[in-house]
């Protein structure tokens, strides 16, 4: 299973980094639906994500809505541009309310030079988020949406089936299925028929925006047989 981006906070085993990261930050409270930032900002800031979801995505020309990553409690986000001096490549919108802490570029950057362990979890972070969107991309190409929605929903659970051991588990994150749909590179229909036919086959029960894994397990197995 080496194609998902693992989750985890991004602090984890850095205790004095974070304490010297949350001096310098400042929290902010957001609503659901609410605009962090826009595609074509200036970068003069990053944000640890506290508590809530956020969707990192763009607009197409032809106003569709692709939605690369979706980020949970624990996780930075609005990294690469900050790190990089560039404008933001996507925007952020908050799936549910949220509170974040932000922090200045400079200052973080400063953290980042006094605790080299920063540094290097940082670079870490972004390679693998490199390596996941490759990764998508290839599944786009080459994949159907069978197998497309069922890594999607293993990738956004990986955490909670590893605590379940097994056992039946919630997706953490309530989508739609146009936002499904944006994820996967499909359209609303496809994805709900596609639900459907997972729902038949016991695999998953959709009630409600909210999606449970009734067996993993199976589910790793019907990748096979949906194979790219």
């Amino acid at each position: 299973m080496d194609w998902h981006l693992l989750k985890g906070g991004f602090f984890d085993g850095l205790e004095r980094e974070f304490a010297a990261f949350r001096q310098l930050a400042v929290q902010r409270r957001i609503k659901k639906n609410e605009i962090v930032f826009f595609e074509n900002d200036r970068c003069d800031r990053s944000f640890y994500l506290d508590s809530g979801s956020i969707k990192i995505f763009r607009v197409s020309l032809h106003g569709k809505e692709p939605t690369f990553f979706i980020r949970s409690p624990g996780e930075m986000f609005g990294l690469a541009e900050v790190v990089g001096g560039e404008r933001r490549k996507c925007s952020a919108q908050a799936l549910t309310d949220c509170v974040l802490l932000e922090i200045d570029r400079d200052r973080f950057l400063e953290i980042m030079l006094d605790e080299p362990l920063l540094a290097r979890r940082v670079i870490g972070v972004l390679g693998s988020r490199i390596r996941y969107l490759s990764e998508q991309l290839e599944n786009v190409m080459t994949c159907g949406v069978p197998t497309r929605l069922l890594k999607l929903l293993l990738c956004l659970s990986h955490d909670e089936i590893a605590q379940a051991r097994g056992g039946p588990v919630d997706v953490p994150v309530r989508l739609t299925q146009g936002q499904i749909a944006a994820m996967t590179g499909s359209c609303q229909q496809t994805v709900s028929e596609t639900l459907a036919a997972f729902e038949q086959r016991g695999l998953i029960a959709v009630s409600r925006q909210r999606i449970r894994l009734l067996d993993p397990d199976a589910i790793v197995d019907a990748l096979s047989e949906w194979s790219c």
